[in-house]
């Protein structure tokens, strides 16, 4: 087959949405399929492709991480894909390059497929000031509408994805639910020298004698570090031997920065700040447990990318994402600060059997969410997806002739009638 991912972003920028068509494309490419990533890019002048990337020239986006945006329609990315000729079209975005891919997928009368990636209502204050907020998440519902409408399938990395789509009503055909992959290899911190965990743990000022939980992710207020500094205050104490590792970068560092010092918490929480995907492996080998207390997240690639380096999690109660932690088989679920602070302490103290076998199950299960298992997943979605768009168009093909039948005995109609009328006036 020839698939065409559109994404908003593309490597070397980093993101969730990144690293997930990243996976898809070599997924995809190892099990023999031709793939062009469709990207918009900052930094070029005029379209071109590239190692399998269609660069799209695009406004700069300062406010959002220095990411561009494309104007949806353009010609000449019409003819590229036009001369690609894909038999599937598969959207990562609802905007900008999203919408192009959509428009292309109708004119070429090609199968659209869109993953939805992030629940928007929670990054609705990125780009609108808060008076507008409200207003804006509105016309986004809306807005969503519309691309349900064009998609012949769609998928979503957890349940929280398929509610949040059907509460906005228009969706017309399957929701599959597709878990996030990860690079297995990539995470894989057994390959990472004693030497070089211990030199890092002596550039960040973090004892030997320290067992270390981190969260990895957007520093936005949407991720609710926050709540894992204030559940730390609460429940973890210096002579616990517990570090906080915060790693990446975002609007709310700063404040968070000065929320641990007003917690009093500064000494047992370390902010990286950003550290590039390539060089995140160190860090996780460093670390023993995986923390968050988001709410936001769809299927957290970061968290799966830990698990993928063999941290349990611990992770706060979220029924709609309820399968991705099991409770005491690849980590714990806590519902407020002193649960927090026992499974910290429980991971802390476990014997090294029962933590190999921990990690043993943590390992077992991630490995669910690899390259090819993944595209595999996808290519059923594509299958289906074509025949939804060929029921689509049987059907319009239908409506159609039946318009034009109706047409056809309306002018017979009109025509007997004047003969009619002209043989009484006869």
């Amino acid at each position: 087959m020839r698939i065409a991912l559109f994404t908003e972003v593309y490597l070397p920028y980093i993101n969730g949405v990144v690293t997930h068509v990243k996976i898809l494309k070599d997924g995809l490419e190892k099990l023999g399929h031709t793939v062009l990533v469709v990207s918009s890019d900052p930094k070029a002048k005029k379209h071109y492709v590239e190692d399998g990337v269609l660069h799209c020239p695009a406004t700069e986006m300062k406010k959002i991480y220095g990411f561009g945006a494309a104007w949806p329609i353009s010609n000449e990315r019409a003819r590229i894909i036009k001369k690609f000729n894909p038999d599937i079209i598969h959207i990562h975005t609802e905007f900008f390059i999203g919408v192009s891919g959509a428009l292309l997928a109708k004119s070429l009368k090609k199968p659209l497929v869109w993953t939805m990636h992030t629940m928007y209502d929670e990054y609705i204050y990125y780009v609108a000031p808060p008076k507008f907020v409200e207003l804006i998440k509105s016309a986004s519902h809306k807005y969503f509408k519309f691309i349900m409408k064009k998609a012949d399938a769609i998928t979503g990395p957890s349940d929280k994805v398929k509610k949040y789509l059907e509460e906005r009503g228009g969706v017309s055909c399957n929701v599959h639910i597709i878990p996030n992959p990860v690079e297995l290899d990539t995470f894989d911190v057994s390959r990472i020298s004693a030497e070089s965990r211990i030199q890092l743990r002596r550039d960040l000022g973090i004892g030997r004698d320290k067992t270390i939980a981190c969260f990895v992710g957007r520093l936005g207020t949407e991720k609710s570090v926050d709540v894992l500094l204030k559940y730390w205050q609460q429940s973890i104490r210096p002579e616990d031997n517990l570090h906080l590792l915060i790693i990446g970068e975002g609007p709310a560092r700063q404040e968070l920065m000065a929320l641990a010092k007003e917690l009093g918490i500064e000494n047992m929480v370390t902010f990286t700040g950003k550290i590039m995907h390539d060089e995140l492996p160190p860090y996780y080998s460093i670390c023993s447990i995986y923390v968050t207390a988001s709410l936001s997240d769809t299927n957290s690639i970061s968290m799966k990318e830990g698990m993928a380096a063999g941290l349990p999690v611990v992770h706060i109660k979220d029924e709609l994402n309820k399968g991705q932690v099991v409770h005491g088989v690849n980590g714990y679920i806590y519902e407020n600060a002193e649960q927090f602070g026992h499974y910290l302490r429980l991971l802390r103290d476990m014997n090294q059997a029962d933590l190999d076998e921990m990690k043993a199950r943590v390992l077992a299960l991630v490995r669910r969410a690899s390259d090819v298992v993944l595209a595999s997943t996808l290519l059923d979605v594509y299958a289906e997806a074509a025949e939804h768009l060929k029921l689509r168009l049987n059907k319009k093909e239908e409506r159609s002739r039946r318009e034009r039948d109706r047409a056809r005995a309306r002018r017979k109609k009109a025509v007997r009638e004047k003969l009619e009328r002209k043989k009484e006036e006869d």
